[in-house]
């Protein structure tokens, strides 16, 4: 599987806007805020269709990509546990980003859940996600981001650290980085959860 095609469609400030949405086949990112996870679906995707930068806490909404003519929707979710964000604008990107899981459960859209990890940093708040998760039962699979920042010697420690670390299996975890590491095993999960052989 490869995407040749990705279109920008929408953005979302309201989750009980985007419940009335129709997209099929939904594969989500989500993620603590500069962790990479517009950078990542630029990579897939091969285009800078998702808006990055250097500043924590750019995304603020639910954005929506069309891959393929409607074969699939990836949709980049605000970071959560921006530190420079005030109480109140934290609390909203958590209300948006539990808003779209909960209106995506009742859409029954979703068919993964992909949770990026900085594989230099152990963090309560990717715990805390993976506990929504498992709450919900929301597949997820999970990517450790910035491997290209440590020595490739060091990557299979850190792996090993990060899926201690978030009480998971080694095999659970996919190494990913902005220079193509791992893009296609994800391509792998998107393919197997929307039936493609």
């Amino acid at each position: 599987m490869k995407i040749t095609k990705t279109k920008f469609i929408t953005s979302y400030a309201d989750p009980t806007t985007y419940s009335k949405s129709d997209y099929k086949n939904e594969f989500c990112f989500c993620g603590r805020s500069n962790v990479g996870k517009s950078t990542l679906i630029n990579t897939l995707t091969n285009q800078k269709i998702a808006k990055t930068s250097q500043t924590p806490g750019r995304t603020r909404l639910i954005n929506i990509f069309d891959c393929n003519d409607g074969e699939f929707t990836l949709v980049d979710l605000p970071g959560y546990g921006y530190a420079k964000a005030s109480k109140t604008q934290n609390e909203g990107f958590k209300a948006l980003a539990e808003g779209y899981f909960k209106a995506s459960i009742e859409k029954n859209a979703l068919k993964k859940v992909f949770v990026l990890c900085d594989i230099r940093v152990k963090s309560p708040l990717d715990l805390q996600m993976l506990g929504y998760l498992y709450h919900f039962q929301l597949p997820f699979c999970i990517l450790a981001t910035k491997c290209d920042k440590i020595a490739k010697s060091q990557l299979h420690r850190h792996i090993i650290e990060l899926a201690a670390h978030l009480n998971v299996g080694r095999d659970n975890i996919i190494a990913v980085s902005d220079k193509s590491m791992g893009k296609d095993k994800v391509f792998q999960v998107i393919s197997e959860a929307i039936g493609h052989e």
